[in-house]
């Protein structure tokens, strides 16, 4: 496999073969994908909703701007950020550690300790920027993953996310939407497709010290 010309083969989809779907193992990959995503300390401030169900996505194209592809495609996936991220949350993961590493609690407190008083004196907003901001390390994760597996996608900032909150009942679930990405496999007559890439030269977007 060559990870340029898979990179070089993806788009964003801007039409989706509708009668195609995305096979289980494919999915699976995509979520084992999602969890070993890099974040911030390692606290995974994320989950990805897979929606499935076709009347629902329908019910989701006016809320993002009426891009069919939310309806066309396969899966949608929405990223989400937690918007509880406490006290309780950072001692969890600190036990998950332990449990998987056994990681002496000696060891571990001093970190631990610190991100607890770190994170109680930040805003609510800055914690829920820089939960954002591990949402756009999963999607550009797994924008390469769907390249490598043959798999069509479409990242999208363009939508309500206080109407998707509502209609996937999100707030119930202590989860916010920060980014949808529609995936699925191109149409045939997707004239995208076949355009020329639109990028600086190596040497314009690099720079070596």
């Amino acid at each position: 496999m060559n990870i340029i010309k898979k990179l070089q083969w993806r788009y964003a989809t801007k039409k989706f073969d509708s009668k195609l779907y995305i096979p289980v193992d494919k999915l699976s990959i995509l979520k084992e994908a999602f969890n070993l995503t890099a974040t911030s300390y390692g606290l995974q401030p994320i989950k990805l909703v897979i929606i499935k169900d076709k009347v629902l996505q329908a019910s989701l194209v006016e809320h993002s701007m009426n891009q069919k592809q939310v309806e066309q495609a396969s899966h949608v996936l929405v990223f989400c950020i937690e918007t509880n991220i406490d006290k309780n949350y950072i001692e969890t993961y600190f036990k998950r550690v332990k449990t998987i590493r056994n990681t002496p609690e000696k060891v571990l407190n001093p970190f631990k300790d610190y991100l607890l008083d770190d994170f109680k004196d930040k805003p609510i907003k800055s914690i829920q920027d820089w939960a954002i901001n591990q949402s756009y390390l999963a999607m550009g994760n797994l924008l390469t993953v769907c390249a490598i597996e043959d798999i069509d996608a479409c990242p999208m900032e363009g939508f309500n996310p206080k109407k998707y909150d509502d209609l996937l009942k999100l707030n119930d679930k202590g989860l916010q939407s920060v980014l949808v990405m529609p995936i699925g496999y191109r149409a045939k007559d997707d004239v995208f497709a076949d355009f020329k890439k639109v990028r600086k030269t190596v040497a314009e977007s690099t720079l070596e010290l």
